[in-house]
């Protein structure tokens, strides 16, 4: 079944979390029509490669071409439509950047694997619990109804001050007729109740300036009290939702959102100054004893100026964190010298806005006392922004070439820039602007979560570590002097992010049976969850028991093992991967004999091997387990193919394959079938060979085991043999010939 197919499949909360990555930078649709060939391109290497980018882009376009013919056969109106307005896209905005679109549809892949990882696991941990809390939803729903209901009243608002204007008006026009009459005919009788008339209709006009101040002065008020609490904590949860996504947490919705409520915030707030300004205009014109319109119409449009920089301010986020396009799952950690994007975003939408605003990034801008290390931006640092790029039209910007680079020292050499630059010094990427708007400058600064800095790609394990350890301990957004004292953090919370990193990485995240076995690697012993705090000591700098490597340098080595070598046996589930020696024994004893599971070596980094339970003629239960693959052995043998081919040349017996059933007891093939990389070749004589006379051969890894023994044999034993070579020797030599040859000392790995 294809990815999308599974996607199709999913609960409606999990579809809403599909819908919110698809939008026109990529659509929907087109996913949809080409969902099986675009999963089988490898956009992850065109997003680094150009030239296979433009390949891939062209070759989408021509599959585009063959839907619209396709469509246009069948007279599909609208999808007709459709599909030429994304062709025209796809031409467009793509063809002078096709890695773009490689970047695009790759995270689409990877962020879908993800969802389905998280929609099989059932259990959910604290961080995400607390992401999905039910009171935080009931809050958004209320600060839309708010900010609706103040926008409403902003609007009625408009209609007093009309009514007040048109009042005023009469009441002048009134006013001045009397004016030029006689002084014969002012003292009239008509005219004394005419005065009566107009002394009446001030009365009102003042009290209707009363009323439509009052009314001002609410609305102030009402966005001053949902700017200070609701909108306030609804951008923080959306800031800190963003902050475990960018560690592999669930994807951070709520941005479209928070900027509808903040541009409806800002076009009545705008609508208010109007309001007092039209009142000022009115002043002019009229006023009289107690008037007051001079005496509250200062104070409040003084607040309405202060709500206005408050809003904007808190506008002006940083949508898309610093991340490398060549690693696009550790963002925050930056190489010198390497091109890295980050996006922002002003939450107040205004078409008088467009291209208006200007956006200067810089580095370390306020760390002179937290790092002795300096760092420069080079590349196009300062971009205006502007609503085109955006597929909903917000105001935006993306610095798409920006490098990072070290400052010499005084002495006139680099700082710390080699192998073993710090990996645990964060820094900073500011920006600024100035927005001016109806008469209002506005000074705008924000900030990119702290940034990791390497100089080699070796660095980025410890760096992504470091970023992992600070966005799981806390929410302030600009704590660069963490690592002076890093503060511990819940077992349990550890585990769920540990369990994020393969859902996002590798497709499929840890059960809760793989993460005992982790927290008992991190503790050293069986723990409550709930309460254990773990050091970043222990996470990232402490040697494992008896070994020369860090719990997080060995995960990160399984991690690059599933990604490059094993990852369709890893999604597919096949693989138990954490699990002990002595838990192995206990879930294979009770097998049947050829019962084997596969997990992950703990004394190797990057080596997974396959435990099989075998009986003895005296009905002793043995275990064998083969010494582990590496990614130099897998990248000249798929484990799949190993599997299906090893062999094993007990004392006195002819080489068979021991692995029958997957543990508890899916047939081998069943379970693996898919995944060979071609079908077993047939065994054949030499004479059957293939062209020029060559004996054709495949390699298949064979050990010997004696028959005495219950623990695996010398790597030496671990021989490549083709089937046509072993048939030949077995039809001209006996086993013990055989085993006599595999004994030779001139036998290699």
């Amino acid at each position: 079944m294809s990815q999308w197919s599974q996607v199709q499949q999913l609960e409606i909360k999990f579809l809403e979390q599909v819908d919110q990555f698809y939008d026109d930078n990529f659509p929907m649709e087109i996913r949809h029509l080409l969902a099986q060939w675009i999963e089988s391109q490898d956009w992850e290497a065109a997003a680094n490669n150009e030239a296979m980018a433009m390949i891939l882009l062209q070759n989408l376009i021509i599959q585009v071409d063959e839907q619209l013919d396709r469509v246009s056969q069948e007279k599909n109106l609208l999808l007709i439509h459709n599909l030429k307005r994304v062709r025209k896209l796809l031409q467009g905005k793509y063809h002078g950047n096709p890695m773009h679109i490689a970047v695009i549809i790759s995270n689409c892949l990877r962020e879908e694997r993800r969802i389905l990882a998280a929609a099989s696991m059932p259990v959910q941990g604290p961080l995400e619990k607390s992401l999905q809390n039910s009171v935080v939803s009931e809050r958004q729903r209320n600060v839309e109804h708010k900010v609706s209901a103040i926008k409403n009243s902003a609007q009625m608002t408009d209609q007093d001050v009309k009514y007040l204007e048109d009042l005023q008006e009469e009441f002048d026009f009134r006013y001045k007729t009397i004016q030029s009459l006689e002084q014969n005919d002012k003292n009239s009788a008509l005219i004394k109740q005419e005065m009566l008339a107009l002394q009446a209709m001030l009365n009102t006009l003042d009290y209707k300036r009363k009323e439509v101040l009052s009314k001002i002065g609410r609305v102030i008020h009402e966005i001053d009290v949902l700017m200070s609490n609701m909108l306030t904590e609804e951008l923080l949860d959306w800031k800190r939702r963003q902050q475990i996504a960018c560690i592999g947490g669930p994807l951070h919705g709520g941005l479209d959102q928070l900027q509808n409520c903040f541009t409806l915030l800002a076009e009545s707030l705008f609508q208010v100054r109007r309001q007092l300004e039209k009142l000022d205009e009115l002043l002019t014109r009229l006023t009289y004893d107690g008037d007051p319109i001079p005496v509250q119409r200062p104070q409040l449009l003084e607040k309405v100026n202060f709500l206005l920089y408050n809003l904007f301010r808190n506008s002006f986020v940083v949508e898309r964190q610093p991340c490398m396009p060549t690693h696009p799952q550790r963002p925050m950690v930056l190489k010198t010298l390497i091109q890295f994007t980050v996006k922002l975003r002003l939450l107040i939408k205004l078409p008088e806005l467009n291209y208006q605003i200007r956006v200067k990034a810089t580095i370390d801008k306020n760390v002179s006392t937290v790092s002795n290390r300096r760092f420069v931006l080079c590349g196009t640092h300062v971009k205006a922004m502007n609503m085109d790029e955006s597929a909903n039209g917000s105001l935006s910007v993306e610095f798409r070439h920006l490098q990072p680079k070290e400052m010499k020292t005084s002495a006139g050499s680099k700082g710390n820039e080699g192998p073993h630059m710090v990996t645990e010094e964060l820094h900073s990427i500011s920006f600024e602007t100035q927005v001016c708007l109806y008469g209002l400058t506005i000074n705008l600064e924000t900030s990119s979560l702290p940034v990791v800095m390497i100089s080699n790609v070796s660095q980025l394990p410890n760096a992504w570590a470091s970023i992992i350890w600070y966005n799981l301990s806390t929410n302030d957004p600009q704590n660069l002097s963490f690592f002076n004292n890093p503060p511990t953090a819940t077992l349990s919370q550890l585990l769920e992010v540990l369990s994020w990193q393969f859902s996002s990485y590798v497709g499929r995240g840890l059960n809760s049976e793989q993460l005992n076995m982790l927290a008992e690697k991190l503790t050293g012993q069986q723990v409550s969850y709930n309460d254990y705090q773990l050091s970043w000591a222990k996470f990232c700098k402490e040697h494992l028991p008896g070994k020369s490597f860090t719990f997080w340098v060995w995960l990160e080595a399984i991690l690059d093992l599933i990604k490059k070598h094993i990852l369709p046996l890893w999604i597919d589930g096949y693989i138990m991967g954490f699990v002990s020696k002595e838990k192995e024994r206990i879930l294979l004893k009770d097998k049947t004999p050829g019962t084997f599971l596969l997990r992950f070596s703990e004394s190797n980094l990057g080596g997974i091997t396959f435990t099989w339970v075998d009986q003895r003629e005296n009905g002793d239960v043995t275990f064998h387990s083969v010494e582990p693959y590496n990614k130099g052995r897998l990248s000249a043998l798929p484990f799949a193919d190993i599997l299906r081919d090893y062999k094993v040349i007990m004392a006195d017996n002819v080489p068979e394959n021991p692995l029958k059933y997957l543990y508890p007891d899916i047939p081998k093939d069943k379970a693996f079938g898919k995944h060979y990389s071609c079908q077993p070749n047939e065994v054949s004589k030499p004479s059957d060979g293939g062209g020029k006379g060559y004996v054709p051969s495949v390699f298949i890894p064979v050990s010997k085991i004696l028959s005495d023994s219950t623990e695996p044999h010398s790597p030496s034993d671990l021989l490549p043999m083709s089937p046509s070579v072993y048939a030949v020797l077995r039809e001209h030599l006996s086993p013990t010939a055989i085993e006599t040859a595999l004994s030779s000392p001139y036998s290699t790995d």
